[in-house]
């Protein structure tokens, strides 16, 4: 910790803070033009970020909380697995064990060297369409360990050598990942990334120079840490406690109970969040990896106390986050399954650290976000007949409600708790030009989001089937009884659930965690999750209401009912309003 204000030149400061954004930045706009895949192209679900040489998060811009959060594990472990690593090299890792989220997620590092000396690391993390695993999804939520998952495990495995591809481990990729046109695609769209990074701090240190850029760090992650500190000094000293629980599924009947505890000092400006009082790691794939279960307890703080704080490894010096071994939302142990570890578990931590802090009184805290990965979120699989080969890819089509805080309305297109929204909605039309699949629509569920004095935001139904051939669809749903939670009196978001359409129209509720083969005129329909509201929803702002109504967020009967507002006039000749009188008197009545 630093308490020593800055020496450097605040403009140039700001400079050189934006200089850095601005790589990953164009690191993100790189993958994101050149990446294979939808869920790449598309959908976004991919993270850059620049890591100095001594493990410290210093730039992310637009990354997922969920990937980037715990990068330091990566590069360390680069360090300690490859210590004679040189100019030139490149190194893929998608091993949970070792600091990366989970198999999903391959990862590609390449070290920079300025003058000849090691000074950043570029990082490029992307979910990838398939990744070997012994069922067609990336996610394998019934999978007792990481052999039944079956997905390729790269642990910091060398992939280029003085600038060039190993091919050996290329070959491997191209054994055994389903599609790997697509998968070799999407890992030059990562490399690429990773290179344009090291270009560009090369230039930055030629401009700048190194002993330039090495201040620069110092002084902006100990700023970094004074804006955090300055935050946490605002709010009032408090021990608060929260809990919820992952919905029951498959061998865990009773679901998995999650407890969190987040101490606030002011004092010492610190915020201290405690996974320790957790059950052991479960014999499924929903086990969060270390780096997950860092991630996400520092996303629920930030995304209560880090507003205009810089979101690097300054800022979390005053975050704690205390996990045990062999826990379900700590650190697993091989061979454990982290298959899931982004997503359900993760969601849930994201979503009962940032509702916890709703105890400390109206005004603090958020309510929860719709954390469904329902059928709108299916890795879908099968044989293309217009090209004759296979394909596999997840889809991103739904959306989830965002949560209301004390001051705005939920997100709609929020995604999920993990997501943080910067993972993209999918192009329905690019997805049906791209793989042989077709919506029937997607669409704003009334009523899906919780009410409040601010409401949570609304989900989405989706509805979708193969064209000609056999299709496979995963889905994971989590939310299905367990919905997101209001605060401070606000309600409850929507739970998820998915149905099987068969051909004659009759409809079939599907497990929440289930891999269906969709037949030629067979659909899928599926509900994502609202978010929680904020505040007494008869505290809501009558015109609010009015026009939550006229967008379709909510019906007339919830402005009544539960909001307490009554209209006069007809929509359909643009004479509704609000009667404020009988308004006035229907809340007073509750």
């Amino acid at each position: 910790m630093s308490g020593a204000t800055s020496t450097m030149d605040p403009a140039l400061l700001a400079v050189l803070a934006n200089r850095f954004d601005a790589i990953v930045r164009e690191m993100t706009n790189t993958l994101l033009r050149t990446g294979r895949s939808t869920v790449m192209s598309v959908a976004r679900d991919f993270s850059c970020a620049i890591v100095t040489a001594d493990d410290q998060l210093l730039s992310s811009a637009e990354a997922l909380p969920v990937h980037v959060f715990g990068t330091h594990l990566q590069t360390a472990a680069m360090r300690r697995m490859h210590p004679d690593f040189a100019e030139g090299d490149a190194f893929l890792d998608n091993d949970p064990y070792i600091g990366n989220t989970h198999h999903a997620d391959h990862t590609i590092l390449v070290p920079v060297f300025i003058d000849g000396e090691h000074v950043f690391t570029a990082a490029a993390k992307a979910h990838q369409a398939d990744t070997g695993n012994s069922i067609p999804s990336t996610y394998h939520p019934l999978a007792k360990d990481i052999y039944e998952e079956g997905a390729l495990c790269f642990s910091m495995t060398q992939i280029q050598r003085d600038h060039t591809d190993i091919d050996d481990v290329i070959r491997m990729c191209r054994r055994r990942i389903r599609v790997p046109d697509q998968w070799y695609g999407d890992y030059l769209a990562m490399l690429g990334a990773a290179r344009i990074a090291e270009r560009r701090l090369k230039e930055a240190a030629a401009r700048y120079g190194v002993d330039t850029l090495r201040q620069f760090v110092g002084e902006w992650l100990d700023y970094s840490e004074r804006r955090m500190r300055a935050a946490i000094a605002k709010l009032p000293a408090a021990t608060v406690e929260g809990e919820g629980a992952h919905d029951p599924f498959g061998p865990l009947t009773e679901g998995v109970p999650v407890k969190i505890k987040v101490t606030v000092d002011p004092a010492a400006e610190t915020i201290e969040v405690d996974l320790r009082d957790n059950i052991d790691c479960v014999p499924a794939g929903i086990n969060q990896s270390e780096a997950c279960a860092i991630n996400n307890a520092i996303t629920g703080v930030l995304n209560v106390v880090g507003s205009g704080v810089p979101v690097n490894s300054g800022t979390f010096r005053r975050i704690g986050v205390q996990l045990r071994e062999n826990c379900v939302v700590g650190i697993p142990l091989h061979p454990t399954c982290c298959s899931m570890a982004t997503t359900n578990l993760a969601d849930r931590i994201i979503n009962i650290t940032q509702h916890a802090f709703s105890e400390l009184g109206d005004g603090y805290g958020l309510a929860q976000g719709g954390a469904v990965t329902g059928a709108g979120f299916s890795v879908v699989a099968g044989q293309d007949p217009r090209t004759g080969g296979g394909y596999i890819n997840q889809l991103i089509v739904g959306t989830n409600g965002g949560p209301a805080t004390p001051r705005t309305d939920g997100w709609v297109t929020y995604n999920a708790p993990c997501g943080a929204g910067l993972v993209y909605r999918d192009s329905i039309e690019l997805n049906e030009l791209k793989y042989p699949v077709m919506f029937r629509y997607l669409r704003i569920a009334t009523d899906s989001g919780g009410a409040g004095r601010r409401r949570g935001a609304v989900s989405t139904t989706v509805e979708f089937g193969p064209r000609e051939a056999p299709m496979t669809a995963a889905f994971n749903i989590d939310g299905h009884e367990r919905p997101a939670r209001g605060a401070r009196g606000g309600g409850d978001g929507s739970v998820g659930v998915a149905y099987l359409i068969g051909t004659d129209g009759t409809r079939t509720r599907t497990e929440p965690m289930a891999q269906l083969e969709l037949r030629p005129g067979e659909r899928l329909y599926g509900e994502h999750g609202g978010g929680g509201g904020y505040g007494p929803p008869i505290e809501r702002e009558p015109d609010r209401v009015l026009h939550d109504y006229l967008e379709g967020y909510i019906s007339r009967a919830a402005a009544e009912d539960v909001y307490g507002v009554v209209f006069t006039g007809d929509p359909g000749d643009d004479t509704l309003a609000v009667d404020e009188e009988a308004t006035r008197a229907r809340r007073a009545a509750r």
